[in-house]
């Protein structure tokens, strides 16, 4: 049975309120929503085109991360594999002061992120089209935080904490389904398990650090 979808400035109005959104950050997830409608027509950057779902599995799952850790401590957060701008873009309509570096190979997606960054008048955004290997072996940019919803495998994600590596000190985020389990070689290096509710489903932010 096909769900009906709620009336337009429903959906807004119940984002804002969630959310906890100004009338100008609202505004601004709009513009971004309506530039993915359009792009998506020619992109394909997500499978997800009804309004609801866009702002439910993009926008709010992006903004779970505020439920469990206090961004306004950090001042830069690195994106692994942004995509169409989730989760790193939604934070920064939210946390205007964080300078973002999106790290997106992929030639179509970094276009559509400029425009995104262009149309919103976003400050302190950097696009990479490094692969996250690259980035770790041949950058030393600060980064507070590294966060990336399942773009890359866990395993990948914890070679930052390699001895010798530049970022082994920053925090990592792992946007993960309910039944996620760590490699092996990754459980040492998970810190925190935070679990919350997106739709009708659970999902987790995993928090990765240096082993005490």
């Amino acid at each position: 049975m096909k769900v009906r979808e709620k009336p337009v400035e429903k959906v807004w109005q119940d984002f804002q309120q969630e959310a906890g959104l100004t009338d100008s950050q609202l505004a601004l997830f709009r513009r971004y929503e309506e530039l993915l409608s359009l792009r998506n027509k020619e992109f394909n950057l997500t499978a997800i085109k009804e309004l609801s779902g866009v702002v439910r599995q993009h926008f709010i799952d992006s903004l779970a991360l505020t439920k469990a850790f206090d961004l306004k401590t950090v001042t830069t957060v690195c994106d692994i594999g942004p995509g169409a701008g989730f989760p790193s873009l939604p934070l920064k309509i939210m946390f205007p002061h964080l300078h973002i570096i999106l790290m997106e190979v992929t030639t179509k997606k970094r276009q559509f992120l400029q425009e995104v960054i262009t149309m919103l008048g976003l400050e302190q955004v950097e696009l990479y089209e490094h692969d996250w290997r690259t980035f770790i072996r041949t950058t030393a940019t600060k980064v507070d935080l590294g966060v990336t919803r399942a773009a890359i495998a866990d395993l990948e994600l914890v070679k930052a904490f390699r001895p010798a590596c530049f970022y082994r000190t920053a925090a990592m985020v792992y946007w993960a389904a309910e039944q996620w389990q760590p490699h092996k070689r990754v459980a040492p290096f998970v810190k925190r398990d935070f679990v919350y509710r997106l739709g009708h489903k659970n999902r987790r932010l995993i928090f990765f650090g240096l082993p005490d």
